[in-house]
C-alpha cells in the first residue's frame, strides 16, 4: 500500500514537472524573421489601390490606416475591400481623424470614445472591415489613450518623432502593442533615401522588425504629406534582395506564433 502511494507521488510529481516545462516552453517567443511594416494614414483610397497594382510584383503586404470612414465612395469602399481580399490590412485611423491627445485635454476621454472610437469600429464592421489595430491621426498619444483604447485593438501606433540614429529609433517592434512609426512621406523633415537605407540595414543586420508610415502614394511630389511610388519600390526592392518579411500592423500581435 505505501509502494503504491509512493508510485503515486511520484507519477504526480513528474506529471507536475513535464506540464510546467511545457507552459515555459510556451511561452517562449519563438524567433521571428527581419522585415518592415509598411503603413498609410488618412483616406487616399484611389492612390493605394493605384500603388498596389505597382507593387504587387514584390508580393507585398501593407496595412492602410483609414478615417473618415462614413465619407468614403462606394467605389473607395469596394477598392477597400479588394485590398483586404488581397491580404493587406484595413485599420483605424479614427472616425473624424481628431488629434487624440488634444481632443481629450478639452472634451475628456468618454467623449473621444464616443465620437472618435465607438462610431469607427461600427461603421467599419458593418462595411466588411474587422479592425484589430489603430493608428492614431498625427501620432500624438498619451498612456490614458493607450490605456483605454488597450482592449478595443490588438496593435496602437503611434508615430516616432525621430533621433536621427538608427539604433536609437523608436520605430522598431519592441514586444510591445504599443509602437510607433517613422514617417517616409518624402517632404517630412527627417526623410532622405540615404537614411531610409541606414534604417533597413540596421534592421537586417539586428533582425529587427521596421515599422513605417506614409500617406498619399504618387509619382510625382505636389504637396505635403505625399510619398513618391519610387520610394515604396526602393523598400520593397531592398527587402525582396535582402529575404526579409512584409508584416501589417496585426501581424505583431503575439508574435511567437510566426515563424
Amino acid at each position: 500500500m505505501k509502494i503504491n502511494i509512493f508510485k503515486i507521488i511520484l507519477i504526480s510529481s513528474f506529471l507536475a514537472l513535464f506540464s510546467c516545462v511545457n507552459k515555459i516552453k510556451n511561452i517562449e517567443p519563438k524567433p521571428y524573421k527581419a522585415g518592415v511594416v509598411i503603413s498609410f494614414d488618412d483616406a487616399y483610397v484611389d492612390e493605394w489601390f493605384d500603388a498596389d497594382k505597382v507593387l504587387k510584383k514584390y508580393d507585398w503586404k501593407a496595412t492602410f490606416c483609414v478615417c473618415r470612414i462614413d465619407s468614403i465612395g462606394t467605389p473607395q469602399i469596394k477598392k477597400l475591400l479588394e485590398l483586404q481580399k488581397e491580404g493587406h490590412e484595413i485599420a483605424g485611423h479614427g472616425y473624424h481623424h481628431y488629434n487624440a491627445v488634444k481632443f481629450v485635454h478639452k472634451y475628456g476621454i468618454d467623449e473621444y470614445m464616443k465620437q472618435e472610437i465607438n462610431p469607427m469600429i461600427a461603421s467599419m464592421k458593418k462595411k466588411g472591415f474587422n479592425v484589430s489595430s489603430f493608428a492614431y491621426p498625427y501620432g500624438e498619444r498619451s498612456e490614458a489613450l493607450d490605456k483605454v483604447l488597450s482592449p478595443k485593438f490588438k496593435v496602437i501606433r503611434g508615430r516616432d518623432f525621430c533621433d536621427n540614429v538608427p539604433k536609437k529609433e523608436g520605430s522598431y517592434f519592441r514586444d510591445s502593442k504599443f509602437m510607433y512609426a517613422f514617417d517616409i512621406d518624402n517632404n517630412h523633415i527627417h526623410f532622405s533615401i540615404p537614411y531610409l537605407l541606414e534604417l533597413l540595414d540596421y534592421t537586417k543586420k539586428n533582425n529587427k522588425i521596421l515599422i513605417l508610415c506614409s500617406h498619399k502614394p504618387v509619382k510625382n511630389l505636389t504637396k505635403n504629406y505625399q510619398i513618391k511610388i519610387e520610394t515604396l519600390e526602393f523598400v520593397c526592392k531592398y527587402m525582396k534582395l535582402n529575404d526579409m518579411k512584409f508584416y501589417r500592423l496585426s501581424d505583431l500581435d503575439n508574435l511567437e506564433t510566426i515563424k
